[in-house]
């Protein structure tokens, strides 16, 4: 392996074993500190997370997001709207249904309890041009999805081993 080669495996190996695990354990840990000040649990943000992003949803469908089950995700809901930050309202393409949806109220909270952050984030942004802004979305998109599909492979049963294997 040439030298060049070398220095680019040791980058991979800094972000994949070092940067990357760490900026995760400390986003966790920005979670249960906004969680404590919204008064609510980490997996209560993260519903809010999911409802901020892709809008009102299925009470089953918030629990396969933040991994509970129907039950546990129930009590989340009654949670966050004892909290005030969702509400449920029937759904329009089928009355029988009902959606969890955000409140303003609450994702200005949950806006707010992350203003730190997000002005630190786009200070350190501020330096970079259009291209490495456009990579860097590239990557962490693709490490949402890269994420994604493990999680998929993980939750999946896994194959039953042949008979001749089992001996």
């Amino acid at each position: 392996m040439n030298r060049a080669a070398e220095d680019r495996e040791a980058l991979i190996t800094e972000l994949t074993r070092d940067a990357i695990p760490a900026w995760a354990i400390l986003s966790v840990q920005i979670n249960g500190i906004v969680a404590g000040m919204l008064g609510v649990t980490e997996t209560d943000v993260q519903c809010l997370h999911v409802l901020g992003r892709r809008g009102p949803t299925t009470p089953g469908v918030l629990a396969e997001y933040v991994n509970l089950t129907t039950g546990s995700a129930s009590r989340m809901i009654d949670r966050l709207v004892a909290a005030g930050c969702v509400r449920r309202v029937p759904d329009p393409g089928d009355r029988r249904r009902v959606l969890i949806e955000p409140t303003p109220e609450g994702l200005d909270r949950v806006h707010a309890a992350y203003a730190g952050l997000i002005a630190r984030t786009r200070g350190e942004l501020a330096g970079l041009d259009q291209e490495r802004l456009a990579d860097l979305l590239a990557f962490v998109r693709a490490l949402e999805e890269g994420t994604a599909a493990e999680i998929r492979r993980l939750r999946s049963p896994a194959p039953a081993a042949p008979e001749a294997a089992r001996g």
